[in-house]
């Protein structure tokens, strides 16, 4: 869909440049942005190195562990499905620390590695679920021989656990919600971008910043509590 989007908006510009006869000013235009995205670039790749690398050391120090290990009773609150001491539990808190601290670059890998154990945890919902339910079906069977008129729901579960594979379970949903409403506390990457065009106060934005990320943040919450509500979390 971002393909189209993309394509869309980039010959709706060639036409109208060249409807309006400055076809000249969109080429010279392309050519001057992508000039500037790759300046872009480079200034933005040293910037998310130096602090997946900070990231990595406090992982490898154990610093990361025991954030986690202090941030349990928010992760329990806004996970409560999710095992104690399982490991994405860690990813995740690496996750929303770089997302704090605004670097939202450097938090995609830990982002990218929590989905992936979110999913296998729901695949080991789904193994579960198959064995509980094989369970009760042999129970059911079993009185139906003894010409007793049990219930399947007396054995099978009242409540679906897992969801279908290719599809987003409470915690994905929630996940991902964090990440796009996430509170920072220090906007690194919009830092160094205002720093990049030329601002005199790059900084400035701090302020607002966390006043927009906090409320964001409160209604993503308590919009995935009244979501997880209805689905039974």
């Amino acid at each position: 869909m971002l393909n189209y989007l993309w394509a869309g908006m980039m010959a709706v510009g060639i036409i109208w440049g060249a409807a309006h006869g400055n076809l000249a000013a969109v080429t010279n235009g392309a050519l001057d942005s992508a000039k500037e995205a790759v300046t872009l670039c480079i200034t933005m790749l040293g910037i998310m190195s130096f602090w997946n690398g900070i990231l990595e050391v406090g992982n490898r120090a154990g610093l990361i562990g025991q954030i986690a290990e202090k941030m349990r009773p928010i992760l329990k609150f806004l996970f409560p499905k999710i095992p104690e001491g399982h490991p994405v539990q860690k990813e995740i808190a690496t996750n929303m620390i770089a997302n704090i601290l605004g670097l939202g670059w450097a938090a995609t890998p830990a982002g990218l590695r929590a989905m992936e154990q979110l999913e296998n945890l729901e695949e080991e919902r789904r193994k579960q679920e198959t064995y509980e339910n094989d369970e009760a079906c042999g129970k059911l069977v079993k009185h139906r021989n003894d010409r007793k008129y049990e219930t399947y729901e007396k054995y099978g579960k009242h409540k679906k656990a897992a969801v279908p594979r290719g599809t987003a379970n409470n915690e994905m949903c929630t996940f991902l919600v964090l990440n796009i409403s996430s509170l920072q506390l220090i906007p690194v990457n919009m830092i160094a971008y205002r720093s990049q065009y030329g601002s005199m106060n790059p900084t400035v934005i701090v302020g607002p910043a966390i006043v927009a990320t906090v409320v964001s943040t409160i209604v993503g919450v308590i919009f995935c509590k009244i979501m997880g509500g209805r689905q039974g979390y």
